[in-house]
């Protein structure tokens, strides 16, 4: 059963007092946060941006005074997948996710959230998904949506078939490259650039990145790795092309366990990951080679080897493809980046939610 004292609503209004911060939800109860809670301020403006975003938000609320506990930001989404883990857990993929979400057989609801997670893959229909911050999902709900709510998300193209790595065209595609780099050696020089430029545009893209307390727009979340990645790297495709760059994409397909400093658990589980590439020059005279720009795991431009190898699946596949594409499955575009805005709008709050409760990235604990 869901937890009696949790609320998944949204905020209508957020009053600060002298005394304390109370907040009015959408299905008129009302909440407070506790004053003496040195988090208050801080939540105070994440329940303000919530608001002003139409996004539902959970809270568990304490049963006499209504003071609210632990805050967490539900997913609006629709259930792509569902598959039994080797340690008994009901594996999740969500679409617009490409993390790994669980639900873990030990919670006291197992039967109840898998019954409903069931009927969510059956009808197709939207569903408002809560996870904990280690993407264990405790609630699922049918999304009942506000009157002056955004859209929600459409469905994507679903990952049965997704597209693996032509391996052997892209072995083709070097070799012919080598054998006519003479005779276009002109028109390859001015389409690659050189490795000091590479890390100019690394670092400009580094620079975007979101001050984890504050999250101002329109900074990109880096500091937050465990999803949103194909919103980040068209965003940086983007802001790369009026740099006046030639930006392509990469992506990678696996069982993917990634360390970083930028998850309090230290690493995370995705399916998929993507991120934008350039063509570089050298190291040696005539040569070029594709260098991957991801500032969620590096600090400077590094090959798709040095890429694919931190992501802890060798047998992983690499897909290249133009920069216009938001989808990989049915080579998927999306005009203009409207999504993407929202989507990013939305890790950013994440971001600003996981350190108000576990303090900034990175992590001290993590090697």
């Amino acid at each position: 059963m869901p937890n009696p004292n949790a609320v998944v609503s949204t905020v209508r209004r957020v009053d600060r007092t002298e005394r304390d911060v109370l907040v009015e939800l959408e299905d008129g109860r009302r909440a407070r946060l506790d004053a003496a809670d040195p988090r208050t301020p801080a939540l105070a403006g994440l329940l303000d941006s919530l608001g002003t975003q139409r996004l539902p938000v959970y809270l568990e609320l304490a049963p006499e005074t209504a003071v609210i506990g632990r805050v967490l930001i539900p997913r609006v989404t629709r259930v792509a997948r569902l598959h039994q883990l080797d340690d008994g857990a009901l594996g999740v993929e969500l679409d617009l996710s490409h993390a790994r979400h669980v639900v873990r057989r030990t919670a006291s609801d197992f039967a109840a959230l898998e019954a409903a997670l069931r009927e969510a893959l059956r009808t197709s229909d939207l569903v408002v998904l809560t996870e904990t911050d280690a993407h264990e999902i405790i609630d699922v709900r049918p999304y009942v949506p506000a009157p002056d709510a955004p859209a929600p998300p459409g469905p994507r193209p679903p990952p049965d078939r997704p597209v693996r790595g032509p391996w052997l065209w892209r072995w083709v595609r070097e070799l012919i490259d080598r054998i006519w780099i003479w005779r276009w050696w002109p028109w390859w020089w001015r389409r690659c650039i050189s490795s000091t430029r590479a890390q100019q545009a690394f670092d400009a893209m580094a620079a975007t990145s979101c001050a984890p307390l504050t999250v101002p727009a329109p900074c990109i979340p880096f500091l937050y790795p465990d999803d949103g990645c194909w919103a980040r790297a068209h965003e940086m495709c983007r802001l790369l092309l009026g740099m006046g760059l030639s930006p392509r994409k990469v992506w990678i397909q696996g069982s993917l366990h990634t360390p970083t400093r930028n998850n309090p658990q230290c690493f995370v589980n995705w399916g998929w990951h993507v991120a934008p590439t350039l063509c570089v020059r050298g190291p040696r005279f005539f040569q070029r080679r594709t260098m991957v720009v991801d500032p969620s795991l590096f600090t400077t431009p590094v090959t798709e080897a040095a890429w694919k190898g931190v992501q802890g699946d060798p047998g992983a596949s690499l897909t290249d493809t133009d920069a216009s594409i938001y989808w990989l499955w049915n080579n998927g575009t999306y005009p203009g980046y409207v999504d993407t805005n929202v989507q990013l709008a939305f890790y950013r709050l994440q971001l600003q939610n996981r350190a108000i409760n576990v303090g900034p990235p990175p992590y001290a604990n993590c090697p």
